[in-house]
């Protein structure tokens, strides 16, 4: 049984629909943990990785 806190809709205008799509979106970058990469947000890795590279880039 799924639960009716996270159903949403039916929506009326395409508009909310992709408004609903971006929100799930932003959730799923920024908010959801990921065990296989140590409990951290996907967003957050990134980051992490983008400044290793700018720092090893300056190293060499």
């Amino acid at each position: 049984m799924v639960s009716t806190q996270y159903q949403r809709g039916p929506w009326c205008h395409l508009e909310a629909v992709e408004f609903a799509t971006l929100e799930w979106v932003h959730w799923c970058n920024h908010r959801r943990l990921l065990e296989g990469i140590g409990y951290v947000a996907p967003a957050e890795l990134e980051e992490t990785y983008c400044q290793q590279c700018e720092e090893s880039a300056l190293v060499a």
